[in-house]
Formats: C-alpha cells, sequence, structure tokens
C-alpha cells in the first residue's frame, strides 16, 4: 500500500472542497455548525490556503486513490511569536482507516515540517483523541505534552511535541 500526501495545488482546491463536505459532516453530531442556504457546510478558511504564506493544504492518496487531506498552519498564524506548525484539519475518509494510512500521513507530516508541533482535537472527538495519541506516542517514543484548553469558547485536548 503506497500512502502519498501530495500538496494540493490550486487547481484542485475544488477536490479538497468536496473532501471538507464531508470531514464536517462527520461533526456535525458534536457540534455547531449548520448547513448553509447552498446545502454545504463550508469553510471560510478553505481559499487562504492559495493566498496566504504559512498555510499548506495537502492531499492524501493511497496507491493513486482519493483517500483524504491535511491543513497544516504555520503556528504563528494563530499564536503570534509561536514557533512550529499546528494540525488545522486532518480526514481520511473511512474505507482507509484502521489500515495505517492516517499514521503513514501523520509521520509524512512531521518529517516534512520539523520542529515544534501542537494538535488539538474537540473534547467529544474521542476516535481523534484515540488517534493521535497513539500516532504522536510512537512517534515520539511517548514523548509529548498534553493538555485540556478552551480554543475559541470550545473545549479541545491538545497534544504538543517536537519532532
Amino acid at each position: 500500500m503506497n500512502v502519498e500526501l501530495c500538496v494540493a495545488g490550486r487547481d484542485q482546491a475544488a477536490i479538497l472542497a468536496n473532501l471538507m463536505e464531508l470531514y464536517v459532516y462527520e461533526f456535525s453530531d458534536i457540534s455547531d455548525r449548520d448547513l448553509g442556504p447552498d446545502g454545504r457546510f463550508g469553510y471560510r478558511h478553505l481559499e487562504a490556503y492559495w493566498q496566504e504564506p504559512g498555510r499548506y493544504p495537502f492531499l492524501l492518496r493511497v496507491d493513486g486513490a482519493l483517500a483524504g487531506f491535511a491543513l497544516v498552519l504555520e503556528r504563528g498564524i494563530v499564536d503570534p511569536g509561536e514557533p512550529g506548525h499546528l494540525v488545522a484539519e486532518f480526514f481520511v475518509l473511512r474505507a482507509y482507516r484502521k489500515r495505517g494510512v492516517g499514521e503513514a500521513a501523520a509521520v509524512h507530516l512531521f518529517r516534512k515540517f520539523p520542529g515544534r508541533w501542537w494538535i488539538a482535537e474537540h473534547e467529544a472527538n474521542t476516535p481523534a483523541q484515540a488517534f493521535w495519541r497513539r500516532v504522536i506516542g510512537r512517534y515520539t517514543g511517548g514523548s509529548y505534552r498534553e493538555e485540556r484548553r478552551d480554543l475559541d469558547g470550545e473545549l479541545a485536548l491538545v497534544q504538543t511535541f517536537g519532532t
């Protein structure tokens, strides 16, 4: 199984937007996001990934087939003066879960952007928490910090570590 994390070009923005709809839908039972009048959830920051420096959009492929995406930010965008990167969004299609695809994609990211990392999961998203604890734990040999924080009015679990 060949797992690739490829930079998503501006010409692939519609593909990423379509995947984003699947991703946001999965959270509709734990978030208060409503559908827009066009029947889509949308993602207000998506266009910025092709317009602003420090934002990195990726498509995830398995053996050439589309399997998900990752959005990475330089941490200074949300925490001025803070070094490192954060995973803004990370999604693996259900058909590819529990097969090592997500972990392989995460490791690609950690290697691509060495340094400090910051990853947060919604407090009610226990599957994501379990995933990131396992992946980060294996990658760092258990050397990471975890804390609960209020992020924009929502409680989240946050892992920080260095690569």
